[in-house]
């Protein structure tokens, strides 16, 4: 019997096609056209938001301790706190850091650039799961705020504003541009304030009351000044604060074309700060604010 001939057949190996990469949504392509700068506070406060929205989801299980009267610290804040400055550390190693929980680390190879991190403000609002906090990161070089971000992460609001740059809230289909309010008349007024309970706000607080349409506390600063530059607020009047809870709103507001100054129309942001007085606005107010409240 003849042998069977067997037919060799040469096998080509697969061609391995390239995995197609995962188009970017909307919002990352957005992220991605912001400048430099901003576009790492952006993702910075992104990342730290997403645990935050988590923590948000289980509040009663957080642990909560007691830093002074009335003010209060998780471990929410201090696990943001950290995530945004290994974020910023990790693109901008020589800055430094103004931060609320760990206090200053200084800038390296004597940069004069340093980060204002408020990991929430609003702590109080968001330890009886209220969702009107923020995420606030700004930057300052020497005494000067020169780029900032204020982000919600339960209502996915994000505020942004660098100088001689504007100012905008991103949203889903773009980024808007953000004016003050054009209101001109105090009976009109709708404005904000920190609600900290001080005889010294108090009083503040009632030279206005009765000459406004109505006050706002909403327990959170950062969002307050970023609504002032929304048009939101026509204005926002406080004592007592820290650099962290004021710094990104100066620039938002003066970004937007507003008004921002202690209550003797000085402007500078260190003399905001050393009298612990704050008057928001637009311009078309400010002169009747500032007339109300005095210096």
């Amino acid at each position: 019997m003849a042998p069977v001939q067997v037919e060799k057949r040469t096998i080509t190996p697969r061609v391995q096609t390239q995995r197609r990469e995962k188009p970017m949504t909307r919002e990352e392509n957005m992220i991605e056209a912001l400048s430099p700068i901003i576009r790492v506070m952006v993702k910075a406060v992104r990342k730290a938001g997403r645990r935050m929205i988590r923590d948000f989801g289980e509040i009663s299980s957080l642990q909560v301790s007691q830093k002074g009267p009335g003010d209060f610290v998780s471990n929410a804040d201090m696990l943001a706190e950290k995530t945004l400055i290994q974020e910023l550390s990790a693109d901008r190693p020589d800055f430094g850091f103004i931060t609320e929980e760990e206090g200053e680390i200084k800038s390296k190879n004597n940069s004069v650039m340093n980060w204002v991190i408020d990991p929430i403000d609003g702590t109080t609002n968001f330890l009886h799961a209220i969702p009107c906090f923020a995420i606030s990161v700004g930057l300052m070089k020497n005494n000067e705020v020169i780029a900032g971000v204020t982000y919600n992460p339960i209502t996915n609001d994000l505020f942004y504003a660098e100088k001689g740059r504007g100012s905008y809230l991103m949203t889903p289909t773009g980024n808007v541009r953000l004016r003050v309010s054009g209101r001109n008349k105090v009976e009109h007024a709708l404005i904000g304030s920190n609600g900290y309970n001080s005889k010294e706000n108090h009083k503040t607080i009632e030279k206005v009351i009765d000459k406004v349409s109505s006050i706002r506390y909403n327990g959170s600063t950062t969002l307050s000044l970023a609504m002032v530059a929304a048009g939101q607020l026509d204005g926002y009047i406080a004592n007592r604060f820290k650099l962290w809870d004021v710094a990104v709103g100066y620039l938002l507001i003066k970004e937007a074309g507003g008004f921002v100054s202690d209550f003797s129309a000085d402007r500078d942001m260190s003399r905001i700060l050393e009298k612990q007085q704050i008057i928001a606005s637009n311009v078309a107010l400010k002169d009747t604010f500032l007339k109300l409240i005095g210096g």
